[in-house]
């Protein structure tokens, strides 16, 4: 019956369109707390790969997405978080940025926090020489900072694309002071499935653990379907949004401290640690290439896809878009561990 009426609310949900501003909402699932947390103190963070999850209390949850920006699905999600007054953090991935800065700046002006994912979001990144990877990750951070045109808005803040890691690029990752990220909770949202098993093995996988980490992709139509549902679900059932921000600077003032058994603090640069001359040439690389830039996120196809109106498709974005997805959906993440929900 339940699953019946997720079904039911499912489309209509997600294509009315929210508008912006949940005062008027007063059933608003809203965010029920901002966290400051030191990377240093939080160096690697979820339970599907590390013993340390990030210090939240029973039942609260922290909204991530990976892999965008990219139209129209990003917008869709930050319409549906908006409608809600929820908050996210969004790992995005660097010429995803780059080709669409006014949505990578959108996030951020409507106060979600901005992560790193890489440069170009390689399929077997832990298999990448370590010289190579640094690129990857520094190139990134670059695309991304140039994109919001600030720096400093950039959280210190990375996932590893696939959760793909080895000792070489954590070490990176811990020596340029940043918080490696990975999820408590999959929602399986890029294997294929449709939106009500997406809600399903998302909230199921929610009521085992009991608090954490969501991870979703904006970039999936899937995605835009389910979490209107998913985020009334969540509120049916008691569960509260916590926004997690860098403490220090001027984004939050610290509401928690590093609980004991930190991890050791690596000598590091102080973050940002992206030279002038990158950011300018990251960004005059951006102004050149304008609105003549002949891509395929540029065709006619993919404009078509972010004006029309109506039901959701995925166009067809060529070999470009096909880099950017998650290996065989049959196959689990590496050193991950899913649950029977979630078997293949």
């Amino acid at each position: 019956m339940r699953r019946t009426a997720m079904a039911a609310s499912l489309v209509a949900l997600a294509m009315a369109g929210p508008a912006y501003g949940c005062g008027g909402n007063r059933d608003a699932l809203g965010t029920s707390r901002t966290i400051a947390v030191d990377p240093m103190d939080f160096a690697r963070v979820g339970s599907m790969q590390y013993p340390r999850m990030l210090p939240l209390a029973d039942k609260e949850v922290v909204l991530s997405f990976d892999d965008g920006p990219l139209p129209p699905y990003t917008g869709r999600v930050l319409e549906t978080l908006a409608a809600e007054c929820v908050r996210a953090t969004f790992f995005l991935v660097g010429r995803m940025a780059q080709d669409f800065p006014e949505l990578a700046r959108r996030i951020l002006h409507e106060r979600h926090t901005v992560g790193s994912h890489t440069q170009n979001h390689p399929a077997l990144f832990s298999d990448l020489p370590a010289a190579k990877a640094r690129a990857e990750i520094e190139q990134g951070i670059a695309s991304i900072a140039a994109a919001l045109g600030d720096p400093g808005a950039l959280a210190p803040f990375f996932r590893l694309p696939g959760l793909r890691r080895s000792p070489e690029n954590e070490e990176i990752v811990a020596g340029r002071g940043i918080m490696l990220w990975s999820a408590d909770i999959p929602s399986d949202d890029w294997r294929g499935i449709d939106a009500q098993e997406v809600i399903a093995r998302t909230l199921g996988r929610l009521e085992r653990k009991g608090r954490g980490v969501i991870l979703f992709h904006d970039i999936q139509p899937v995605t835009v379907l389910a979490l209107p549902v998913l985020l009334r679900e969540l509120k049916e059932r008691g569960y509260r949004i916590v926004h997690v921000v860098p403490a220090g600077g001027d984004r939050s003032k610290p509401v928690i401290a590093a609980g004991e058994g930190a991890p050791h603090r690596p000598a590091v640069q102080p973050w940002p640690r992206v030279p002038a001359a990158t950011l300018d040439a990251a960004s005059s690389a951006r102004r050149t290439a304008g609105a003549a830039r002949e891509t395929v996120f540029g065709s006619r196809q993919a404009q078509t896809a972010i004006q029309t109106p109506g039901p959701l498709s995925l166009p067809d974005f060529g070999p470009r878009w096909s880099s950017l997805q998650d290996d065989d959906p049959r196959t689990p993440l590496p050193e991950a561990r899913f649950d029977a929900v979630g078997a293949p």
